[in-house]
């Protein structure tokens, strides 16, 4: 369930990657290898908080992959 902070919404890493379409693993790779930039929030655990825009991000990254690998 998406996290509402100051009229933001907020999306917990599994919720990210559902919507993108990718595997938790995938993307916790990208980010460790520096593809994506880490989420600028974290909740009071310290699990990353996306926002819509970074799940947008994650989204371009993950289609840029699936055609990088279609074009082969």
């Amino acid at each position: 369930m998406p996290v509402i902070i100051n009229d933001e919404t907020y999306y917990r890493t599994t919720e990210a990657c559902k919507l993108a379409g990718i595997s938790r693993s995938t993307l916790l790779r990208w980010l460790r290898h520096g593809l994506l930039t880490d989420a600028s929030r974290r909740d009071r655990r310290g699990w990353r908080l996306f926002t819509e825009g970074d799940v947008k991000k994650i989204e371009a990254e993950a289609n840029r992959v699936k055609w990088t690998k279609l074009a082969k």
